[in-house]
């Protein structure tokens, strides 16, 4: 092994040893202000970036950055998925299918319009912006709510809804951007086709690996790996995501379906010794903590203050629209017609203010970037002022907006101050 190897081996660990000791104080100040801990991450990320101390430094385009963005948020794709309930899902599933497939059509050409209108874009380079950042990010909301108590039902459609509608942003995306590239013209009835394929074999990957893993842990006969399943964990969402992406499926569907599958064991006939669960429990949960740091430390670190600010006023704009209305379009279009779950009308109006953009926003966005595509260097800072803005404004506010519309479960309203 080279010097110079074993030198950049170094640096990558004293950035590692960085994140994960400003992490763990951070995890410490989000309890002690209560708010979620990822809005600490972010900011403190965009602290310790090269645009400020310079302490962490590792390139959005780099390969180790992708790695961790991918398996950081396919894992916290598996504890929201394990952490639903069939139960709840069999009363709200035509409002997560709803929201996840048309809502982010209505919500993207209502951004789009914005943004045509207050960046001078062409309706047809609005479109491909408002699509990269039309769907909402589970990578924060899945541990917002995991540290907020909301009201199942209504958390688990938002979670449901932010892993599903994954999918149908990225093929919005890239269907309006090979128009833009003069690749075509845009076909409804083959996106729709990529659409389907890629939610079928997600879920059908997802459902296979679910299965499997239960059975290799909590089998009474077959279970022979129980006593290592959080290595089994670990694998499975691996597995998952790979064997998704090579059969071209959604890959974050499959892991947050395992998730689901793994989560809702004992209706498919498997149960864990208690000792083993709690184990598990206990793994997963620290695992997406280290995984939190990671994620929104280092999209912090990447913020371009200098892009930012060269688009902030009509990137604002949009993103209020987004907000504003954009969102709340959505979701009353999508889940008021739902005659099954009923909603009333303060789930509907929290469900309007909570859809942080993150994570996958600001891939695609990356993924302009990289490939040329018209305005990319636009979509990248106005995708960057909506991931600060939602989830420093919508993140900070949701257990306050939850406690007024009486949505907090009845642990999280007497651990209130006052």
């Amino acid at each position: 092994m080279t010097t110079d190897a074993i030198e950049f081996a170094k640096h990558i660990l004293l950035q590692f040893g960085v994140i994960l000791a400003l992490g763990s104080a951070c995890a410490v100040l989000s309890q002690k202000l209560r708010i979620p801990d990822v809005v600490v991450f972010l900011l403190v990320g965009t602290l310790i970036g090269p645009a400020v101390l310079g302490w962490i430094d590792i390139k959005a385009d780099s390969a180790l950055n992708q790695l961790l963005l991918i398996f950081g948020s396919c894992y916290l794709l598996f504890d929201g998925g394990a952490s639903l309930r069939l139960g709840v899902i069999r009363q709200v599933w035509i409002t997560i299918t709803s929201l996840a497939t048309v809502g982010v059509l209505i919500t993207a050409l209502i951004t789009g319009w914005a943004a045509s209108l207050l960046l001078g874009l062409s309706p047809l380079h609005g479109l491909l912006l408002a699509s990269v950042i039309a769907s909402t990010d589970p990578a924060t909301l899945v541990p917002v709510f995991r540290q907020i108590r909301v009201r199942d039902r209504v958390s688990q459609t938002v979670m449901s809804e932010s892993a599903f509608n994954d999918a149908t942003g990225a093929i919005l995306a890239f269907a309006v951007l090979g128009v833009a590239m003069g690749g075509g013209s845009f076909s409804l009835q083959a996106s729709l086709f990529d659409l389907v394929h890629h939610a079928l074999l997600g879920i059908v990957a997802g459902l296979f690996l679910g299965y499997l893993a239960s059975m290799l842990i909590a089998h009474e006969k077959y279970g022979f790996l129980h006593e290592y399943s959080p290595v089994v964990s670990l694998m499975a969402v691996i597995a998952a995501y790979l064997g998704a992406s090579g059969l071209h499926a959604s890959g974050f569907m499959a892991v947050f379906v395992f998730g689901f599958v793994i989560g809702n064991k004992d209706s498919f006939g498997f149960t864990m010794d208690q000792g083993e669960q709690e184990r598990l429990d206990e793994f997963v949960s620290t695992t997406a903590l280290i995984m939190r740091m990671f994620i929104f430390f280092l999209l912090g670190s990447q913020v371009d203050f200098r892009l930012i600010y060269q688009y902030l006023p009509g990137g604002l704009g949009v993103v209020a629209v987004l907000m504003l209305l954009a969102r709340p379009l959505t979701v009353f279009l999508s889940a008021l017609p739902d005659r099954l779950a009923k909603w009333s009308f303060p789930e509907l109006l929290f469900m309007c203010w909570t859809r942080e953009t993150g994570v996958i926003p600001g891939a695609l966005a990356g993924l302009m970037v990289g490939i040329g595509a018209p305005h990319a260097q636009l979509i990248a800072s106005v995708t960057f002022i909506a991931i600060l803005v939602t989830i420093l404004i919508q993140a900070t506010t949701t257990r306050w907006l939850a406690a007024r519309l009486g949505l907090l479960e009845e642990s999280a309203r007497e651990a209130l101050p006052g």
